[in-house]
């Protein structure tokens, strides 16, 4: 390892410890499993620190052996029995992207190979568990020997737990190592804390869904149209009512922020934050103090303008993070998201967003448009900024 090398390997080593203390503040009951993740970065830590002084004497790093040609008509065979085995099996490269994945395995992500080639891997396992996945990963592909973890996959609405083992693979045709992941049942049998699914089978149907979407809309018209009624004049709509009722029939957190002044996202204030009833204070009150401008969401919906969806969140930091240091995404349990403008006759008044976690159903295009029809009807209902 030369001294590029060496360093970019200190640097993701650093990433990852910082992940795993995110993730045991966030969720201390867990320390066993992020302990011993911890555990193997620092015997990797230790030995990189007796390693260097002879590393960063060496200027080029070894050159790798050339790439062989595969037998013709071996290729075939072995690529048709990878595809059909039943057993779900990854093969990702050296930073953790999918590089072939076979139909059982596509299945049990819930997508098509060829959707999931090229992603990351680690954005298909739960908030909660991603740190933890990322450095037995890590240490597969330095050789410290095959890893077997228990973890948690998330994606299209549902969360499954899962046993991954991770096995390193040298092949005289790659210039770096991969890294074959074969997904099993839970050893411990599944019994995963953790709320169950929320969305029933039938909601997958559209006219359902439809329904359930024009429901919303009307509600929530009904609520402004009373806060505008006889006597109403003048007065605030009812922003902590409108995120109640979304938050009780839509998401699972709603977070109304509001622009008092003409002066972009830095004037927003967080006016009302509603969550879903097993919600702890804790979780409230860290929503509820984040600034909106310090984060990607909403401020930059607050700022361009522009509706944002998120049906498979990849960046946990874009909600910001609580006061602990840890993102609110992965504190709040975090799977799909949708932030809208609250745009009103004088342009944008604020933003409207809403998070539903892993265990249910990811937003689509139609309930963005649903909820950037709501957004407008709020914005439209807000006074004259100075009665904000």
């Amino acid at each position: 390892m030369n001294l590029a090398g060496l360093q970019q390997e200190i640097t993701a080593l650093g990433g990852r410890i910082a992940a795993l203390r995110d993730t045991h503040t966030m969720y201390p009951d867990d320390a066993r499993g992020t302990a011993e993740a911890a555990l193997a970065e620092l015997e990797y830590a230790e030995r990189l620190l007796g390693e260097a002084g002879n590393q960063l004497a060496r200027v080029h790093a070894e050159q790798p052996e050339p790439r062989r040609s595969d037998d013709e008509g071996e290729r075939p065979l072995l690529r048709a029995l990878f595809t059909q085995l039943p057993v779900p099996v990854v093969l990702l490269d050296h930073e953790g992207y999918i590089r072939r994945i076979n139909n059982a395995g596509a299945e049990r992500l819930g997508s098509a190979p060829g959707y999931l080639t090229g992603k990351p891997f680690a954005h298909f396992v739960d908030l909660r568990r991603r740190a933890a996945m990322q450095s037995w990963l890590a240490a597969v592909l330095r050789g410290d020997g095959d890893a077997d973890l228990e973890s948690r996959l998330a994606q299209r609405g549902w969360a499954e737990d899962v046993h991954l083992s991770m096995t390193r693979l040298d092949l005289p045709t790659e210039a770096h190592p991969l890294v074959l992941v074969a997904m099993s049942p839970p050893m411990n049998g599944g019994e995963e804390e953790g709320p169950a699914p929320l969305e029933p089978e039938v909601e997958d149907q559209v006219v359902v869904l439809a329904a359930r979407r024009l429901d919303v809309l009307t509600r929530m018209t009904r609520l402004l149209l009373r806060s505008a009624g006889p006597g109403g004049e003048g007065r605030p709509p009812a922003l902590a009512d409108a995120a109640e009722l979304l938050a009780d029939s839509y998401a699972d957190w709603v977070i109304v922020d509001v622009c008092d002044l003409p002066s972009g996202p830095e004037a927003a204030r967080r006016a009302a934050v509603a969550g879903p009833p097993d919600a702890t204070p804790d979780q409230h009150r860290e929503v509820a103090e984040a600034a909106p401008g310090d984060s990607g969401i909403p401020g930059e919906v607050l700022g361009r303008g522009q509706s944002l969806l998120f049906p498979l969140i990849e960046d946990e930091e874009v909600l910001g993070r609580a006061s602990s240091g840890a993102p609110l995404l992965a504190l709040l349990g975090a799977g799909s998201l949708l932030s809208v403008p609250l745009r009103g006759s004088r342009g944008v008044r604020g933003a409207l967003t809403l998070i539903r976690r892993s265990n249910r159903g990811s937003f689509r295009l139609a309930d963005l448009g649903v909820i950037e029809e709501i957004g407008e009807h709020i914005g439209l209902a807000l006074p004259p900024r100075s009665a904000v």
